[in-house]
């Protein structure tokens, strides 16, 4: 038990920093760039992901409300 929980802390722990490096690399992508097209992509690409998750809640709060409903 003690090893598995050591293990997920490790991940967690070091996930963070994978992360922000790929923050890093898109940034010096968009500002390579002089067209701005990378820049539009990436932004439609963050209200996609950012859209799904919203979407499921609305539709797990809908099938609730109908279940309490009747």
């Amino acid at each position: 038990m003690k090893t598995k929980l050591l293990f997920i802390l490790l991940i967690l722990l070091v996930l963070p920093t994978v992360s922000e490096a790929q923050c890093a690399m898109c940034r010096a992508v968009v500002e390579s760039e002089s067209d701005g097209k990378t820049a539009e992509a990436i932004n439609n690409g963050i209200v996609y992901l950012m859209a799904v998750p919203y979407i499921l809640v609305a539709g797990l709060f809908y099938f609730i409300y109908r279940k309490m409903r009747g």
